[in-house]
């Protein structure tokens, strides 16, 4: 028993360890695979590297991007990070704008004040 007991956190330490880390990692790479092996001609991805391009070969390890017209480049699957969907920049350009609900109106200790009820860190007082 006296054992089992020296034992038993360290098992614990292991069991945690895969549902915290290992677990998750896995499923983002079979994610991130499945992603790639995909890809199709016409599909608008961003490279690792943040490069965006549209697919316009795939072969069996090696997809061809089109950078830009007349421009390809030819890019291991593996570097290819995520598809990017006509949605995704529109979220981009909400943030750009710079139009709050906080600007229209209020005073300005109002507009400090974020979401959670905390403080602006230029708003606070000693």
């Amino acid at each position: 028993m006296g054992q089992l007991g020296s034992i038993l956190p360290l098992i614990l330490l292991v069991v945690v360890f895969y549902f915290l880390l290992i677990r998750p990692q896995r499923k983002r790479q079979q994610e991130a695979v499945r992603m790639q092996n995909s890809l199709t001609p016409g599909a608008r991805v961003m490279t690792t590297t943040g490069l965006f391009g549209t697919v316009v070969a795939v072969d069996n390890e090696d997809v061809v991007l089109e950078v830009a017209p007349g421009v390809e480049t030819r890019w291991v699957k593996a570097a290819i990070g995520r598809v990017v969907t006509p949605g995704d920049a529109s979220a981009g350009d909400e943030a750009a704008d710079g139009n709050t609900s906080d600007e229209e109106g209020g005073n300005e200790s109002e507009a400090a004040v974020d979401r959670n009820g905390d403080q602006d860190s230029s708003t606070k007082r000693s």
